[in-house]
């Protein structure tokens, strides 16, 4: 192999079935990967998509300027192409492939990228919401006897899964990746990348009914993060989901539950409202830092991995204990007013979590919910935002207000019940927001990340940490 490459010249064309456009770099070698030209650094592998708005081959150039060193071109471009890419490659000393199709190529490649480390344990976690939460408590907790690689942020999807695994290294004993899907058969294509051999499902909610048209097509589609378990592998299954049963009928390997009546060293589960929630776990006392019982689920899905793992009690309870939450996920702002920042993601059953979180604090002030559009949820997203709607006024919510095109579904259902508003704008929210809320509330921002609801904690006087 030569010297700092992901994959040789050799072993990469054979995994991509790819061609030579014109000459190999005298000097081949990639040793990260980009979909996006702006973030090509030196020795980039380039992965031009082709879409429905946008031909990233049109930035090949950009892409080779910040130091792209290899590049895959689609054969569908070939036929008009051809002597300008040959040329760019000689101009820049880069190497091109020919590829079928550049997504599959770049999957195709992360593949053969993973199979250079057979040692690695490699951990899936997929469900309808909490993944990246769920992942990064798993982090936290098996970092306390292993080195630990995941994927950043939630780079977790056809693409991003891909991209995110090019970051593992020989250091690393245990890679934990998270995968979402926007298409029927996503999963299982994202599946074949990695390989795992401990899955994790958080739950079968309704994020992306929108999509596969049904909660049952959801459970179909999420259960095949266990499509290649061999008898050696192992899923972990919430024992309170209704799909429970369903996602433990598998082929090949076994897949047992996880919770509290599944786990007998667990006893004396307590909320401790903001400040998380409190369990004796094996005789040790643990205080959980994310507030909220579905954060609590994703904790316990963390301990069934950890025991299979042969964690120790002790780094169990460190591990648990050291979790950091995450820019918009349950995160509290405490001062003369106290925020619940949870606007990463949404989707009704998130929604439903954080008002039923919000609903079960005890607080002497107002509780004031700001409730933004979920996006994603296709021909149903009409009926499902009415349905929070109707949630919302019967939440112990003093003041609701809706923000979105979609959220006015919400309202509209609300609003005779409830003392709510609702506008699209941000300035009449974060104006709204501003002249109703007084020192000693606690106010819940809520919504889909592209939202871009954060903006309104401005209007509290609250400086989040850097957005996402």
């Amino acid at each position: 192999m030569e010297t700092n490459t992901l994959l040789s010249f050799e072993n990469l064309i054979d995994a991509v079935g790819g061609s030579l456009i014109g000459s190999k770099s005298s000097s081949f070698c990639f040793s990260s990967a980009a979909i996006d030209s702006r973030k090509c650094v030196k020795n980039s592998l380039f992965v031009p998509l082709i879409g429905s708005v946008q031909n990233g081959h049109i930035y090949i150039r950009q892409a080779l300027e910040s130091g792209a060193s290899v590049v895959f071109v689609a054969n569908s471009e070939l036929s008009e192409n051809k002597a300008n890419f040959e040329n760019l490659a000689k101009e820049f000393n880069a190497t091109f492939i020919a590829v079928e199709n550049t997504m599959t190529a770049l999957q195709k490649a992360a593949k053969r990228y993973v199979e250079q480390f057979p040692s690695l344990i490699k951990i899936g976690v997929t469900g309808s919401s909490g993944k990246t939460t769920t992942k990064e408590i798993i982090a936290s907790v098996l970092s306390q006897k292993y080195s630990v690689v995941t994927n950043e942020g939630n780079l977790n999807s056809e693409t991003g899964l891909p991209l995110s695994v090019f970051k593992i290294r020989a250091e690393h004993e245990v890679g934990i990746f998270e995968m979402g899907m926007n298409r029927r058969g996503e999963i299982s294509e994202i599946a074949s990348v990695l390989f795992p051999s401990i899955a994790v499902i958080t739950n079968i909610g309704t994020a992306h009914i929108g999509i596969l048209g049904t909660q049952d097509a959801i459970a179909e589609e999420k259960k095949m993060i266990f499509s290649n378990f061999s008898e050696n592998c192992i899923g972990f299954v919430p024992e309170n989901d209704k799909y429970a049963s369903f996602l433990q009928k598998v082929k090949k390997g076994r897949i047992e539950k996880y919770g509290i009546k599944s786990n007998r060293k667990i006893r004396e589960v307590s909320s401790s409202g903001l400040d998380g929630t409190t369990f004796e776990y094996d005789g040790v006392f643990i205080r959980f830092p994310v507030p909220g019982k579905h954060n609590f689920s994703n904790a316990l899905a963390a301990i069934s991995v950890a025991e299979y793992l042969h964690l120790s009690t002790a780094e169990i309870k460190k591990g648990l204990e050291s979790v950091k939450t995450i820019f918009g996920r349950s995160q509290i702002y405490r001062g003369e007013k106290t925020l619940v920042h949870d606007c990463y993601n949404a989707n009704p059953d998130s929604m439903e979590s954080a008002i039923t979180f919000c609903d079960d604090l005890e607080w002497k002030g107002k509780k004031i919910y700001v409730l933004g559009d979920m996006l994603e949820l296709g021909e149903k997203s009409k009926a499902l935002h009415a349905e929070l709607g109707t949630k919302a006024a019967k939440s112990k919510a003093d003041y609701v207000i809706f923000f979105g095109g979609e959220m006015k579904n919400a309202y509209l259902a609300c609003k005779d019940k409830k003392r709510s508003f609702w506008s699209d704008k941000i300035e009449d929210i974060s104006e709204e927001l501003g002249t109703a809320v007084c020192n000693g509330d606690l106010v819940l921002l809520k919504a889909s990340k592209g939202m871009e609801l954060w903006r309104a904690a401005d209007a509290l006087n609250i400086k989040l940490g850097g957005h996402a």
